[in-house]
This record gives structure tokens, sequence and C-alpha cells, in this order.
């Protein structure tokens, strides 16, 4: 492997990414205002042409529009960065015979149940996210016979915001905290999404019959109620003074917080797919999470 085309080089986990790549091969690590070449989703022409110059053995694909709510109002915006430019990434792919990975959502599916799903369960996407982003996994399996979509939920990193950072500072500014428990799903970490993006396209360059779709999140499941529980007894154990206590956190259901996007109930992932076709075991995420505590405390 030579070369690795990089796009989303500063979100979560695209910072993850320059790590856990750079053993594979050289890097070319882009994001929207990189200049010599494209790494604006936005502009189609400049990702194709990208791709023709740098002539990648591989290309990972971590922007997204990701603001659930935003794309409501702003369905364009999130149609071209979330649909078309991955059909794009997937049409110059298969011109130059490279790899693409895309990282998709729990929410092209409509949320019901208490099953985690599978990849072959029937989607129905509830909101503009969710539909633009299955819209994309289906112009790369279209265009393109080496992919690997990875379909994940409830990411967090210690780099930027995240749920735990928030309940961090309401916990030091309130007494109580009320947070939603109808919500079910797995807490996953952009290190661990990173790692297994590494691992599988080693895998998939030697064994293009791996190419698909898989779910990856870690291991078990929660509820947003139960993640800030963990949080909040976490960083209490390791002594950070906080006015609120684990006992001190409401629940409530998701209507007590409105939203432009519907959020879905189950975002359950069932990843034993991956596991077997790659040869993995996931952690439980409560793993991920106290490392990332340890990180940020």
């Amino acid at each position: 492997m030579k070369k690795i085309l990089l796009l989303g080089k500063n979100g979560q986990v695209g910072w993850e990414l320059q790590r856990s790549l750079a053993p594979l091969g050289e890097v070319i690590a882009l994001d929207s205002r990189s200049t010599i070449y494209c790494g604006d989703l936005t502009d189609l022409a400049g990702l194709a042409a990208t791709v023709a110059a740098i002539k990648p053995d591989v290309i990972v694909n971590a922007a997204a529009h990701t603001a659930v709510d935003k794309a409501e109002s702003e369905l364009d915006l999130a149609r071209t960065v979330n649909a078309l430019a991955p059909g794009v990434l997937a049409e110059a792919a298969q011109r130059c015979g490279a790899w693409l990975v895309q990282y998709s959502t729990d929410y092209v599916f409509d949320g019901s149940g208490d099953q985690p799903w599978l990849e072959t369960d029937a989607i129905g996407p509830l909101s503009v996210y969710g539909r633009t982003k299955l819209e994309g996994e289906q112009r790369i399996a279209a265009a393109c016979e080496k992919y690997l979509i990875f379909r994940t939920s409830w990411v967090y990193a210690a780099r930027g915001g995240n749920f735990a950072k928030t309940m961090l500072r309401l916990a030091q500014a309130r007494e109580r905290l009320t947070v939603i428990n109808d919500q079910f799903g797995a807490p996953t970490g952009a290190d661990l999404l990173a790692d297994v993006t590494a691992h599988a396209i080693r895998s998939a360059v030697a064994q293009p019959q791996l190419a698909g779709l898989y779910h990856l999140v870690a291991a078990g499941e929660t509820t947003w109620h139960g993640y800030a529980h963990f949080v909040i007894e976490h960083a209490a154990r390791v002594g950070v003074t906080l006015k609120t206590t684990p006992e001190n956190i409401d629940s409530v259901p998701t209507s007590a917080f409105p939203t432009p996007a519907t959020r879905p109930h189950n975002s359950r992932l069932d990843t034993h797919k991956l596991q077997a076709a790659f040869g993995l075991t996931l952690p439980n995420w409560q793993q991920g999470v106290a490392r990332m505590l340890t990180e940020i405390l």
C-alpha cells in the first residue's frame, strides 16, 4: 500500500485516523481548508480532480454533515456532503482502482424495537441526516466495487466537544441533571473506529471479498442517562469536585427535549458480521469512556 487519501482530517474520527493509518503508508490528510488539493466535500469537481491527481490506493472519508438538527433546514448542504460527495468519491475510486472507506450511522433505521440492528434489516430513516447518509451508502455501493462502509453511533473523542464533557460541565454548576433514558446505544470512541478501520483496510486489501457494509460500535449498551451516571460516578471517584451526585441525575423521556430532527430510540447495532470477518473482539463501551475520562480529567 502506497498512498492513503484521508478527508476530514481534523474531525474526531479523522484526527484519530491520522494516527492509525500512518503505519499503512503515506497519508495525505485533507480538510475543507486544504489548498494544494481539494478536501471540501461541497466541491464535487474538486474532489474528483484530487483523486485523479493523487491516485490513492485507499480513500478514507471521515468528513460529513453531522449537525443532525441543522440538517433539517440545510437539506441541500447535507445531501451534497453526505450523499453526492461520497458518490463522487466512489466513482473516482472505481476509475483509479482504489478502496473507499465511508462512515455511516444507525440513523438509517427507524429506531424501533429493542434488538440490535443487522446490516440486512430494513432501513427507514427518520431525519434528513439519516436519509442523506443512507443515500451516500447507496451511491457508493452502486459505483464502487472495493468499499468498506462502517455504520456507527454515539461517537465521542477526548478531542473536541462530547456528551461526557457536557455532563461534567453541568454537574459542576448544578445540583441536579435531567437526562434522557429511552434512547439505547453504545458510546463508541473515535480511537476505536480508527483502529478498527486500519485493521480492516489491511485485511480487505489482501482479501477483496471482504468489501461491503459493516456495523461498528463498542460492545454493550446503555441509555444517555446510564452514560451520564457512569461519567459522573467515575469523575467523583477520581476526586473531581461536582455539585451533582449520580443519584441526582433524573430520568426523562425523549419527548421532554423536543428537537427539529427525530432521534431513534433504538441505536443498537449488531457487530457479529464485522467481528467474524476481520477476527476482532470489540471492547465494552465503559472501557473506552473510562479511558477518555482519564485523559480529560
